[in-house]
């Protein structure tokens, strides 16, 4: 069995390795590379000998050594000599190899394997990107670096002594040297390890059999459930192999140059799969139940989820068969489940919100949701961060100082959208009186540990996680507002979302998709559409997180929508930027049969917003009667009425164009939101959405930011109107 485990790993990090390295851009200067460092110290020796025998890749005869004397940027994880004879002594513990030595492998692919463990684990390539140094690691328990290392591995840091937050594990177990650490090399900079960093390749289904059967697990009775639902082909994927065949063998091509960029855009060198769970612990089940964990089944389970009636809507089975959608237990089980691995720092994702700037700002600002379309029967799950949350909650309904109602001019005139301390009332079945304080994603101050797997990662929460009536009933109430790459779980799978390694701060760094491969499982493409993403890091554009998808091209695409919280009239909201000439027009359809959706209005100009900009340079004015804000609500509330019953609203008040600043999008006119449709809308439904270009040149932009859904108790509420938020 560790035979094929080895020879996965094998086939895992040979296709992930860097091409043949160009050594005539090597550094000549005297100063230290890291590799010239590593042979300078004894304690690295063994780890040196290792760097000169392991190959960059299978289609290249440089070494790792040779590409840590090159110019670059690396953060090695260097193994001294006893860390590395530590770990083979654990192997002899374990059976794997004969001695604890070299010399004790079976075969040499065995130890070409264990080699290329210890090596690629150990570096994390930053390209022209960047090193890590201790003050720049990671600053949260479990949460990863946003930078993979050799072996397309996110490693993730560990702070165990909370009055000296100086030692530092790398995965929980590498302590990094107190002496020798941030040794700086012209290419990089060295940390010292005294454990080799070796995460295992298990994958989530693995470990949820061990876990079910482990009376140490903290997640046994979760396991249990999970594997009861039928869950575990499902958490054994790791890699669409299709993909990985058709992009090394160059059977797919990178987008053209984008017209207005110029860079081509890249596609992703592996599409991969993953998954977030968020578990009750064990402890939480015992109390709950009356048993013990080893002795909790799954019909105990579900006999305590009949009981706390909550599960109320139409078509709930209670009968075994757990893997049935419409079962209780697998409903209640798939709510914890996303299809996406999601890391800590990216369940509710800060970069460029009212006041934040993700690169200094060391406190939160203005409230934050981010919503997730979970496995299972298509439900929303919010995550919710803010500065008096004191981390991150799912399902979270506070009362916000947002302007209106309590807090508007009348009455206490606080609109700073922060938490107020007081929470919104319960409305429906509820699990208990305090759900909407929501439920917290815990960690290790918390007195439980995530477990980061290679496919997923699994959250302690702290209390149990129901799509209750008051769940779905406060959603409703609220706007739902979704960015785009959250759509789709290839991006947060594939490193794409967010700052991570690909990208280049103030570059477009433009990434494609082909429209001949389902790349993005929800995005169906025409011949014609060159679908690109743009991450936006430091660029400096008016977006919901900084980025945005463009298409190009004549291009005709449908994506499925997420789903609704309940049944109810809504609008669904596209945000949209006009601060260039090169956007154009498109007809939208919509509707639930993604191969026959109706067409909705007249096509959509997205060349118009507050000005209409038709050509470079020129600006015409608009129909949609923007304006900006006065000191005067009312007012601001009759424009905004009378853009709305043109199909237009402002931009929100959330974030700004310049990070750190608190002058928002809001405040400019290419800034818009357009009502595409206003319909009655059901739960546990799949919408679609299809756009399809208008206009003959092919180099016009269509441009997609966020969506929002919004219940028509909130934009028209006679109590209290819909926030600028």
């Amino acid at each position: 069995m560790y035979a094929t485990a080895l020879a996965a790993v094998a086939a895992f990090v040979l296709a992930s390795c860097s091409e043949e390295i160009d050594t005539s851009n090597r550094y000549t200067f005297t100063d230290e590379t890291v590799l010239s460092y590593l042979e300078k110290n004894e304690q690295y020796s063994e780890y040196v000998t290792l760097l000169n025998q392991v190959p960059i890749s299978t289609v290249s005869e440089s070494t790792v050594a040779q590409l840590l004397s090159a110019r670059g940027n690396f953060t090695c994880f260097a193994p001294n000599n006893e860390a590395i004879q530590f770990y083979l002594d654990s192997l002899q513990r374990k059976g794997i190899i004969d001695d604890a030595s070299w010399s004790g492998f079976r075969n040499e692919n065995d130890l070409d394997s264990i080699r290329k463990v210890i090596v690629y684990n150990s570096i994390i390539n930053g390209g022209d990107v960047k090193y890590y140094e201790t003050a720049t690691f990671p600053e949260k328990d479990n949460e990863e670096f946003d930078l993979s290392n050799m072996n397309d591995r996110k490693l993730y840091i560990v702070r165990p002594d909370k009055n000296n937050p100086d030692i530092i594990l790398i995965n929980g177990e590498a302590p990094v040297s107190l002496m020798n650490r941030d040794i700086e090399a012209i290419n990089g900079r060295v940390h010292e390890v005294s454990r080799v960093i070796a995460p295992s390749n298990d994958t989530l289904f693995d470990m949820l059999r061990a876990w079910s059967k482990d009376t140490e697990s903290n997640f046994s009775v979760m396991a249990r459930l999970l594997l009861a639902c039928g869950m575990g082909d499902t958490l054994s994927a790791t890699r669409d192999e299709t993909w990985e065949y058709l992009y090394t063998n160059g059977l797919v091509e990178d987008l053209p140059s984008h017209n207005t960029f110029g860079q081509v855009g890249s596609l992703p060198e592996h599409r991969y799969f993953g998954f977030t769970v968020f578990a009750e612990p064990d402890d939480l089940w015992e109390q709950a139940i009356g048993k013990s964990k080893a002795d909790i089944t799954t019909e105990d389970v579900k006999q305590f989820l009949i009981n706390t009636g909550c599960f109320t809507e139409a078509g709930i089975a209670t009968d075994d068969n757990f893997e049935d959608d419409n079962n209780i237990v697998n409903q209640f089980v798939t709510y914890h489940m996303l299809p996406e691995r999601v890391s800590r720092n990216k369940l509710v994702f800060h970069y460029n919100e009212y006041g934040y700037d993700y690169k200094s700002s060391k406190s939160y600002t203005i409230a934050r949701a981010d919503y997730f379309t979970t496995m299972g029967l298509p439900r929303l799950l919010k995550a919710f961060e803010s500065a008096e949350s004191n981390g991150v909650y799912l399902n979270r309904f506070p009362v916000l100082r947002n302007g209106r109602g309590r807090f508007s001019p009348e009455n206490e005139n606080i609109n700073d959208y922060h938490e107020s301390g007081d929470f919104k009332p319960v409305r429906g079945t509820t699990m208990r009186a305090t759900e909407n304080i929501g439920v917290k994603v815990m960690n290790e101050e918390d007195g439980y540990a995530t477990e980061n797997i290679i496919n997923g990662i699994v959250y302690p929460i702290s209390d149990f996680l129901i799509c209750t009536d008051n769940v779905r009933n406060q959603m409703m109430g609220e706007r739902i507002r979704i960015d785009a790459s959250l759509m789709f779980p290839e991006m947060s799978n594939n490193d794409l979302r967010a700052i991570t390694t690909f990208y280049t701060e103030g570059a477009a760094n433009c990434r494609g998709v082909p429209y001949n491969y389902n790349y993005l499982a929800d995005v169906d493409m025409k011949k014609g559409t060159e679908f690109y993403y743009l991450p936006g890091l430091d660029c400096g554009w008016a977006n919901l997180m900084g980025d945005e998808y463009n298409v190009i091209g004549k291009y005709e695409f449908t994506m499925k929508l997420p789903p609704v919280p309940k049944a109810g009239h809504y609008e669904l909201r596209f945000g949209v930027a006009t601060g260039t000439s090169h956007r154009g027009m498109c007809q939208v359809y919509w509707g639930t049969d993604k191969n026959n959706l109706p067409a909705r209005g007249i096509p959509m100009d997205l060349r118009m917003g507050g000005v209409y900009r038709r050509l470079l340079n020129s600006t015409q004015p608009s129909i949609v009667g923007w304006e900006e804000d006065t000191d005067d609500q009312a007012y601001n509330d009759e424009v905004e009425k009378k853009m709305r019953n043109l199909g237009y609203m402002k931009a929100p008040n959330s974030w700004c164009q310049q990070l750190g600043s608190t002058d928002p999008v809001r405040n400019r006119e290419y800034c818009t939101r357009r009502i595409l449709v206003s319909e009655d809308m059901q739960p546990n439904t799949n919408y679609y959405i299809k756009f399809k270009s208008v206009l003959d040149d092919t180099k016009k932009e269509f441009f997609m930011d966020f969506i929002e859904y919004c219940a028509k108790e909130v934009y028209d509420n006679p109590q209290e109107a819909e926030d600028i938020w």
